[in-house]
Order: C-alpha cells, then structure tokens, then sequence
C-alpha cells in the first residue's frame, strides 16, 4: 500500500510558524536569512523538476537534490564555503524537525542530514587603522541631514562595535544621554546587552536627536521613508563615504568596508589598548570569551611586541658544506 505523498508546503509553514516562531522564539535575524534560504532552494527546485514550489512533496527534496543546490550556490552565486555552511545549516534545522513531524521518512532525511559542512581556510580578521577610521567619520557632508545622519551612524558604529542588524533595528528609546550614556540592544541569541558611550558619540547623537522625526519617529537613524535602513542601504552609504575619505587617507583605497569591519576594527583598538579578552567579549555581545581570539590572531603589532620582550636565540655559525651527491639524489626520490 502506497503512502500519501507529503506536501512540502505545509511542512515548510508549520517549521517557520511553529518551530522557529513559537517553540524557539527565533531572533528576526535568524528567521529572514532561513527564509532565504529556502528562497533559494525553491527556485532551484523549481528549475530543476519543473514543478510549481507550492505543489511539490517532501520526497522531492532529497539529498542529491540539496547538494546539487549547494554546489549551485558556489559555482554560479558566487557563495564563500562559510555561506553555503550557513544555507546547510538552515536545511539541516529544518529535516530535523521534520524528522518528528514524518518519521516515516527517515532514511530520506538521516542522508540530508549527513551532508557535511564544507571546510574553509580562516582568514584574518580585516580591520581599519585609527586615521583610517578618523579620515571616514569625517567623509560625511554635515550640511545636509544625510550627512548629519550619516555623521552619527558612523560614529556609534564605530565606537560601539554593534552588528549591522543591531545597528539599523536601534530605536530612539534605545540610547539613554547625559550621565551612564550607553545604547541597549538585542543581539545574537536574544542576548539583551548595555554598550557604553564615549563622549563625542554622546555629543553627536544629542545633535543628532535634535533633528525633525521622520516616520513615526521611532527609528534612530532612519531612510528618507522614515524606515529602518536596509542592508543596501548601509552598502550605498558606506561605499560613498570611503569613497571620499580616499582623498585624505589614501590606505583606504581598495579596502572593503563594512560595518561589521568597523566592529572588528573597534575590538582591535580595544585590545591593543589592554583592555582584557573577556571585556572585549562581553562589549561585542560574544557567547564566549574565545571568539575574541581571532583579533589576537589577527593583529601583528601585538606579536611583534612580544617578540620584541623576547632574547634572541644564540646560534653558532657554521659555513654550508654541500652533502653527498648520492645520499642527495635519494633524499629526492
């Protein structure tokens, strides 16, 4: 007797209603970049079985299938091995949940779920120097209310080392002024955290909140809308302030800017100010103190430092004497 085929459709809905909404309480972070996700993967489908995304069954979605999709990534979308780790993982949250919702379907889903993660090599971690930094917070044009705005994203971005989600879901009500100034955020995790102010970032955003609320006036640094910048958006206004920030600090040419480079760039200014590892962890928002170890990876000044407390070693000189010929020929071999 022949199952009924299982609809993906509905098996899909309840996994973002149910699983990651109501059971997990997914950040909306976590949601959106799932979402695209399987975004993705039903256009692939699509183009591949010829069959509407709505009308195909879980069967359909087999391994072969999604390695084939991850493969398609890489090669034509032009996704780094981290990225596509991050697409497989989102699929693997998924077939573990289906697991329970149709067990009768376990061997289809215990070999997607066998689809190992991609290796990667990890590379150093990219940052600004300080006169880089000063050259863009001082790109902006203040004399419009894009460059006052831009003045003080800049700025608190920066300084507070937030991500790029943090950074464009802050909210008026979220920064506090005068005495203890800081900024609260939910971050990764659903992690709510207090990251401090200094002075002039204090200064530019009591200026900058003096300015007419644009939309219902709750966003802090809002679009021409009134609505929370999007991620092209900070891509547009970043790249137009490198741009001009070239003319003055010209190391900045060729450099890819981001805001999450603007963050790596805060914690190696705060490392190399002593400021200790857990510290630095707990100002980024890290789950662990070890994730702050990439930035003593990544910064040569700090090793060259050391080696420079170190006694060099004492070798004795010796003049090089050719070996054997022979025993240099199998040495070869």
């Amino acid at each position: 007797m022949k199952s009924t085929p299982t609809s993906l459709a509905s098996l899909l809905e309840r996994f973002f209603t149910e699983r990651l909404m109501q059971q997990r309480q997914a950040s909306p972070h976590t949601i959106s970049s799932y979402r695209d996700t399987f975004r993705l993967l039903l256009k692939f489908v699509q183009q591949r079985l010829h069959t509407q995304p709505a009308l195909l069954t879980f069967e359909a979605i087999n391994a072969p299938l999604i390695v084939a999709f991850l493969d398609h990534l890489e090669k034509y979308r032009g996704l780094s091995a981290r990225s596509r780790n991050l697409r497989l993982t989102a699929i693997h949250s998924f077939f573990r949940y289906a697991a329970f919702e149709v067990p009768d379907h376990a061997a289809q889903i215990q070999r997607v779920l066998a689809i190992p993660s991609k290796r990667f090599t990890r590379t150093l971690v990219h940052f600004l120097t300080r006169p880089e930094v000063e050259a863009l917070l001082a790109a902006p044009d203040q004399r419009s209310w894009f460059g006052r705005r831009d003045h003080a994203f800049l700025r608190v971005t920066a300084q507070t080392g937030l991500r790029l989600s943090e950074m464009t879901g802050l909210t008026r009500r979220d920064v506090t002024l005068g005495i203890g100034a800081h900024v609260r955020v939910i971050g990764k995790g659903r992690k709510e955290r207090c990251v401090p102010l200094a002075k002039p970032t204090a200064t530019a955003l009591k200026a900058w909140l003096r300015e007419p609320p644009r939309g219902d006036g709750q966003v802090l640094f809002p679009n021409a809308r009134g609505t929370r910048l999007t991620a092209d958006g900070v891509h547009y206004l970043l790249a137009r302030h490198v741009k001009t920030a070239v003319k003055v600090c010209p190391s900045l040419q060729g450099k890819r800017v981001t805001v999450h480079v603007l963050r790596h760039s805060m914690a190696m200014d705060l490392l190399q100010g002593g400021v200790d590892r857990s510290v630095i962890a707990l100002w980024l928002g890290h789950e662990s103190v070890e994730t702050t170890q990439i930035y003593l990876e990544a910064t040569l000044a700090m090793k060259e430092k050391a080696l420079g407390k170190t006694k060099p070693l004492k070798g004795k000189f010796t003049r090089y004497r050719p070996g054997d010929q022979l025993l240099g020929f199998l040495n070869k071999l």
